[in-house]
């Protein structure tokens, strides 16, 4: 699958926890890293999501924010 966001991050779901309408997946950056994705129940279901798989974080946004104290 070819996608045309450019920021895709491999790694591995580290843990999926669902809750009402969404689920936190975390995800161990190949890098060293970690992100939370927050996405539909249904999504991991068709999706098939477990701990261990391999995945990509695909990130797509118009807007970055920092914030600095």
């Amino acid at each position: 699958m070819k996608l045309s966001a450019r920021n895709q991050l491999p790694g591995t779901v580290e843990a999926v926890a669902p809750g009402a309408t969404t689920a936190h997946v975390t995800i161990r950056l190949n890098g060293g890293g970690t992100v939370v994705a927050s996405i539909t129940n249904e999504a991991v279901a068709e999706l098939g999501l477990a701990p261990g798989d391999s995945v990509h974080a695909v990130i797509k946004a118009s807007d970055v924010m920092v914030g600095k104290d």
